[in-house]
């Protein structure tokens, strides 16, 4: 029987084609983290930041070591 913590599995993007980043609304300050398309400047949602831990759980699923870049 097994009792520890399951290993986190990191996802993966295209690190030469998107960027993470965080897009906040000015209206309500709604945080939401996913990735800049860098071709066509698409966003792609992935999750709502409510507090400083899903920043954390978004940056560890993604392997994602630097700050991310906000926009408005």
């Amino acid at each position: 029987m097994w009792f520890g913590k399951k290993k986190k599995e990191i996802k993966s993007y295209d690190r030469e084609k998107q960027k993470p980043m965080i897009r906040c609304s000015i209206c309500n300050g709604e945080q939401v983290a996913g990735f800049k398309d860098l071709g066509s400047g698409d966003f792609s949602e992935v999750m709502l930041i409510r507090d400083p831990g899903d920043l954390r759980s978004f940056m560890e699923s993604y392997g994602i070591e630097e700050e991310i870049e906000k926009f408005y």
